[in-house]
């Protein structure tokens, strides 16, 4: 049981557009200049699972727990925490003195209110709101959860780092319908949004949240301990091209560079200055999504057909180019080097020739009718997925219509349940995060519950009972069991195509020191 909990643990575990050079010397010391993976085209955290929205939040909001360097939570916004009446009943006691960017204290009845919302739309949060009957702010401290049963995963569910974190925010705001966006960026993170100064396509600014109290005692690791700000101002800024991106950290124009092109890092390893280093190790997994509300992959027998067409090496030498440290192909629906990743049933992922891929289509049932491919033209990799998809699912004897937008449009677009003809969609390719690929609690993919599911809405009962199941596992070994059972569920029910790993070195100016191992925080920081 020990070993158990401690998997449970670790798989709960991220003014005007630059247009004129600056030089490195004309910039402010307490400024810090980062080149992100995209624009913010969603500021709700709640309401998009973006990788891009969650590193944004993490600035803006805070969270009642944060994970520790080896992904275990710890308490962040609280004080402390009690278990009564044998697991049925948390209570959860804020620290002193938070406050949120508006000047107003952080209240329980704020964290209850933005845990609600949290919960109505993340996978692991529906989990827990399931298994609670009741949560209440007995004062203005105390969070207090009456459970129907005991969920020991309490603690990780509320301070995961994956997509999408429970971002504590003002109830005016968090009363906000989960469906739709909040009006306004308002937490008690260390940095504020600064609205005014957004550009969309090309710039976004914060400014230090000065009332803001770092937790005392311990380091910084991941998102626990204090987080220490030491920058009086963190620009994104936003540079799809990825020369004009490397050109501006050698000349030390920025500062930091997120998602550095792969082509490129051979010529950055080499640049003076500037620093090439992996700062997480589950990478991330590219995944092509349907629209299971829609035709022809409301059927589910065109979507096992699509199965034989794909070639995992294809889509990560088009991301990741040639070179084998950065990617691997032969993965399933939990992320390599983790406990439960498994080659269960990946036989089936064995591509075919081209007209064995056409026929078993045609036997599926695939009437010719066009499918939509999102295809986002300002984020690399998913434009390479995009590319590879579209060419792959074209020779299976799919009609593809490629659709190419910003992917800010993506993510509107992707909120659209109707039929592609009316704005909607059938296909789209993503990456998520290995750290959100670690086991069945925190991997909202492998859901199957319909329209509370997320983009696509897959129906899987038979995953959704297997799923049950292994969050009440008793041993390790059951649990490594039922995820195997999973994994050939989804190989038949078809959520999602996973399309291998890759894993993607930051660079950045190296006199910039204390970044920590992660997706991108901006906390602990320094220059020089």
């Amino acid at each position: 049981m020990p070993r158990r909990r401690t998997l449970l643990q670790a798989a709960s575990l991220l003014a005007a557009p630059l247009a004129t050079p600056r030089l490195a010397a004309a910039q402010a010391p307490r400024v810090l200049r980062f080149i992100p993976q995209s624009d913010l085209g969603v500021l709700d955290p709640v309401w998009s699972t973006a990788y891009v929205t969650r590193n944004h939040a993490l600035l803006v909001f805070d969270t009642l727990f944060g994970l520790d360097a080896q992904y275990r939570p710890q308490p962040q916004m609280l004080d402390g925490v009690s278990v009564e009446r044998d697991g049925l009943a948390w209570r959860l006691r804020l620290r002193e003195g938070l406050v949120f960017h508006d000047g107003a204290p952080v209240l329980a009845r704020d964290c209850v209110a933005s845990i609600r919302r949290w919960g109505a739309r993340d996978a692991f949060g529906q989990t827990l709101m399931a298994a609670t009957e009741e949560i209440s702010d007995p004062d203005d401290r105390t969070i207090l959860f009456r459970l129907k049963a005991p969920f020991p995963l309490l603690p990780q569910a509320l301070g995961k780092a994956g997509s999408s974190i429970c971002a504590i925010m003002p109830r005016r705001l968090a009363e906000t319908d989960p469906f739709k966006q909040v009006p306004e960026m308002v937490g008690s993170g260390p940095y504020r949004f600064l609205a005014d100064e957004r550009v969309a396509g090309a710039r976004v600014a914060y400014a230090r949240h000065v009332a803001y109290r770092p937790r005392e005692g311990g380091a910084a690791a991941f998102t626990a301990g204090p987080k220490q700000v030491h920058f009086d101002r963190v620009e994104w800024h936003v540079m799809p091209d990825a020369g004009t991106a490397a050109a501006a950290l050698q000349a030390g124009e920025m500062d930091w560079w997120e998602n550095p092109a792969a082509d490129l890092l051979p010529l950055l390893r080499r640049a003076r200055g500037v620093r090439v280093e992996l700062l997480e190790d589950y990478g991330y997994i590219g995944c092509m999504r349907f629209n299971q509300l829609q035709p022809p992959f409301n059927n589910p027998a065109v979507r096992r057909a699509v199965l034989g067409a794909i070639r995992q090496s294809d889509f990560m030498q088009a991301v990741a180019g040639t070179d084998p440290a950065l990617w691997q192909e032969g993965v399933g629906f939990f992320a390599p080097g983790t406990p439960l990743a498994t080659t269960a049933g990946l036989e089936t992922l064995a591509p075919r020739e081209p007209a064995a891929a056409r026929q078993a289509l045609r036997e599926a049932g695939y009437s010719g009718e066009p499918v939509v491919l999102l295809n986002p033209t300002d984020l690399a990799p998913l434009k390479a997925l995009a590319e590879v998809g579209a060419d792959a699912l074209q020779r299976a004897g799919f009609a593809v219509d490629v659709q190419a937008m910003d992917w800010g449009s993506v993510l509107q677009r992707l909120a659209n349940t109707g039929p592609a003809a009316q704005g909607g969609w059938n296909v789209f390719h993503t990456f998520w995060a290995g750290l959100d690929q670690l086991n069945p609690a925190v991997h909202s993919y492998l859901r199957g519950h319909g329209r509370d599911a997320g983009r696509g809405w897959p129906e899987a009962p038979a995953l959704e009972t297997l799923r049950t199941r292994w969050l009440a596992a008793a041993t390790e070994a059951e649990a490594r069991q039922l995820a195997e059972a999973m994994q050939r569920q989804a190989l038949l029910d078809v959520p999602y195509i996973p399309l291998g790993q890759y894993k993607v070195p930051a660079a950045y100016r190296d006199d910039l020191s204390g970044v920590l191992r992660a997706f991108p925080l901006f906390w602990n920081l320094r220059r020089g």
